[in-house]
């Protein structure tokens, strides 16, 4: 059998090259596989410089985050995140303040 993926909308088995394409003979779906990693890269949680934030990675607070328990200073490193869905996309321990959720927009990469 052939190592090309099922079909994205009706998970049809039976697709086919045609050219840089991919098509689906059951509902006639076309789709390029290059397009298909570049929109799962762009739904990789990324810190406020850009760069792809993946579990276990260390970050740094660029700024001082203030919450109902007090504030996390900027230039905090947090050791061991774990990315989530949500608003608030990332969930790590913080020394000396416990566990929180932080948004990925406010750390940067260490």
């Amino acid at each position: 059998m052939s190592d090309l993926p099922n079909c994205p909308q009706c998970d049809g088995e039976y697709t086919y090259e045609d050219g840089p394409l991919l098509v689906c003979p059951t509902c006639g779906h076309e789709w390029s596989p290059a397009d298909e990693a570049a929109a799962a890269d762009n739904d990789a949680t990324r810190d406020a410089n850009g760069n792809v934030l993946e579990n276990g990675d260390s970050v740094i607070v660029i700024k001082d985050l203030k919450f109902r328990g007090g504030v996390v200073k900027g230039g905090t490193k947090v050791k061991n995140i774990r990315i989530v869905d949500g608003d608030h996309d990332i969930d790590c321990k913080v020394d000396g303040i416990g566990a929180m959720s932080l948004k990925s927009e406010f750390v940067k990469k260490a």
